[in-house]
């Protein structure tokens, strides 16, 4: 197949990489890594053997043409620029996967497109970009394939076959909505508190005025001076912060049962004993805030904040957490 990757960074680096050795027709949309892939490729180390991948590179999406699938890597920080990258990449049997993180990806590609060629892969992996080109994968790396709006299609299991022919395990979810609630269980704890830690556990306590109902973003104080963030080991090494890790999954659970996707609060433990497992990890979040980047807040945590409210589901801490990233992204401190 003819794979045009949009986002090539650490995500789409590396699974376009694998699908790229495995053979399919890979093609890499590149700004700033343009030159140094073009030279040397694409490298993955990995504890799964190194990759080196030679993809087709191009600057331009015209360059590259209309593609049987398309993988979308970008930040959601970037997702305004959808209608000037994507359309020249896809024709009317093109298969458009997001790969990206949170809620409402498939809603704005749904604007650009007919439903029915949206697909989400959620991708749950341990990987970060060290330098252009140049990728380092520390574990897991599993994708799990849906359709937006609707179930699996004959064309979801061939994507996922193709996933699977590079090295990568690939399931198919019949509910890709509940899929993306499950994610959140991790995402917004490990990759919210990995930054909200720099403003310290007292932005977590209501204050003495608040005591009868959990104060709102508004009131969220910051210090003035912020600390350092604190990676996946450092929070549950902590027991006020691994506490707080707990509470805030256990109100994405509840939020995503009262919106009717049926979560066991059981997937809260098992989250964080696979997260300990993992040793020193730091949540793409966390880079992007230490490297002075956007971040990703809009669909990571402020859209699962509205629909909880719409469910009718008290979030305190995901609302203090909010507010904390908000407050702490305006300083932008990289």
């Amino acid at each position: 197949m003819k794979i045009a990757v949009v986002g090539a960074g650490a995500l789409g680096g590396y699974y376009g990489a694998k699908l790229c050795r495995a053979g399919q027709e890979v093609h890499f949309l590149l700004r700033s890594d343009y030159e140094a892939v073009r030279r040397n490729g694409v490298s993955v180390a990995s504890p799964e053997g190194d990759v080196n991948a030679r993809p087709r590179c191009a600057r331009t999406p015209e360059d590259i043409g209309p593609s049987d699938v398309v993988l979308i890597g970008l930040k959601t920080t970037a997702n305004g620029e959808f209608p000037k990258l994507l359309p020249p990449l896809v024709g009317p049997a093109t298969a458009v996967v997001t790969l990206q993180n949170g809620l409402g990806n498939e809603e704005a590609l749904a604007r650009l497109f007919p439903p029915g060629q949206i697909l989400a892969g959620l991708c749950f992996v341990c990987l970060n970009r060290i330098e252009p080109g140049v990728i380092h994968h520390t574990g897991y790396g599993m994708v799990v394939l849906g359709e937006f709006q609707r179930g699996p299609e004959p064309r979801t299991h061939e994507i996922a076959a193709l996933f699977r022919n590079a090295g990568v395990n690939c399931k198919v979810t019949e509910d890709l909505a509940r899929a993306h609630w499950e994610k959140l269980v991790w995402n917004i704890p490990f990759n919210g508190l990995g930054v909200a830690s720099a403003a310290g556990f007292d932005a977590f306590i209501p204050e003495p005025s608040a005591s009868q109902k959990p104060r709102d973003r508004g009131s969220v104080h910051i210090p003035d001076s912020i600390g350092p963030c604190l990676t996946t080991d450092r929070l549950l090494a902590d027991p006020c912060w691994e506490g707080l890790v707990l509470e805030l999954m256990l109100e994405v659970i509840r939020a995503a049962n009262a919106l009717g996707f049926h979560i066991p609060e059981s997937l809260a433990e098992k989250q964080i004993d696979r997260t300990r497992a993992m040793g020193e990890y730091k949540a793409s979040t966390l880079i992007d805030f230490e490297q002075g980047r956007p971040l990703e807040l809009e669909g990571l945590f402020l859209e699962p904040l509205r629909r909880a409210k719409t469910a009718g589901v008290s979030v305190p801490k995901l609302g203090i957490l909010c507010g904390v990233l908000q407050r702490l992204s305006r300083r932008n401190p990289g």
